[in-house]
């Protein structure tokens, strides 16, 4: 491992090391970080600019997904520029106070993320459960208050990270082997005592991922009820086939996010570079499967969606034809 000696000038500066023990294979791993970084771009990007061309887009299920498309897009863009910089340029440099930055980021895209989710659940289950009450429940003005308060309860769970960080002594060695600034990451670079860090770490897995889940656990359990109370097997396809994408993504997105925080705190047995591919992951995989699961599992959009890349493509081919001619 190279040895980096930070001056007095550096001193409040890290180094991300990348993936420790594939150093060597940086530039073919940048490969896959950069494709499924800009794919997940595009296709997020894709469905904000459909659902607010569409004005028939504009119900609430699909505002729901827009916030999830804008959370996915904020936090890998947080980590994975970074991240392209070091597996390219070696540009492994970074402040304490950009550090702290990209910490608070990239959690409270998680738990935003995470409490949209809850959100869908609710909406999923007023749908099937009360469709008569649906449309006076799940206004556009009330996804828009449900949304800020979804923002605002990831910035009071999460600011205290940083803010917490921000009070510690950090040792001379500052070498954190991460693609980012991860909070148990930096946090065991401090000389100092951790033991507040790691407990409220463990609170905002615990009881806000716990409690979200318990909701969406809630929510489906009523649903199962609901549908099983239906005589027609018709109809039971067709009130789960509503929910398939939701639970999809879930399944997508928890597990992932769960096992990376867990083994990054218990799991001394696993190789380092395993836990940090598996944390990359998880701002890598879902702003690309994302769009892609909505886009197949919902008519609605997968038409729309259809219809603007359709013209893109006649756009440019008409377009080339007068050069084509000219020449």
């Amino acid at each position: 491992m190279a040895d980096f000696n930070l001056s007095d000038s550096d001193r409040s500066s890290f180094i991300l090391m990348g993936i420790p023990s594939l150093e060597a294979a940086h530039i073919w791993i940048s490969i896959p970080f950069f494709t499924f970084y800009t794919i997940g771009l595009l296709g997020n990007f894709m469905v904000l600019f459909v659902v607010g061309k569409e004005q028939t887009l504009h119900e609430p299920m699909y505002l729901l997904l827009c916030m999830l498309a804008l959370t996915e897009i904020g936090a890998s863009t947080s980590i994975v520029p970074k991240a392209l910089c070091i597996f390219w340029f070696n540009l492994k440099g970074i402040t304490l106070g950009g550090c702290l930055t990209q910490m608070f980021f990239l959690h409270a895209g998680s738990v935003t993320h995470s409490a949209v989710l809850v959100t869908m659940a609710f909406d999923r289950y007023v749908a099937i459960c009360k469709p008569l009450r649906y449309a006076t429940i799940f206004t556009n003005e009330r996804i828009a208050k449900l949304g800020l308060v979804c923002l605002t309860r990831a910035v009071l769970f999460v600011l205290p990270l940083p803010l917490l960080l921000s009070r510690q002594p950090f040792c001379a060695n500052r070498i954190i082997p991460h693609t980012y600034c991860d909070h148990m990451a930096v946090a065991k670079m401090s000389c100092g005592d951790i033991t507040v860090n790691r407990m409220y770490g463990l609170v905002i897995v615990f009881i806000v991922l716990g409690f979200d889940l318990t909701l969406i656990a809630l929510s489906y359990g009523l649903i199962i009820r609901a549908v099983l109370r239906i005589p027609s097997k018709k109809a039971h396809q067709k009130a789960l086939n509503t929910c398939t994408a939701h639970i999809c993504v879930m399944l997508m997105a928890y597990p992932i996010f769960l096992f990376s925080t867990l083994t990054y705190r218990f799991g001394q047995g696993i190789a380092p570079y395993v836990h940090i591919i598996l944390a990359n992951l998880y701002y890598l995989l879902l702003p690309v499967l994302n769009p892609i699961v909505y886009g197949v599992k919902t008519k609605e959009l997968r038409d729309k969606m259809r219809k603007y890349i359709c013209g893109m493509s006649s756009t440019g081919a008409s377009d080339s034809e007068p050069l084509s001619q000219a020449g």
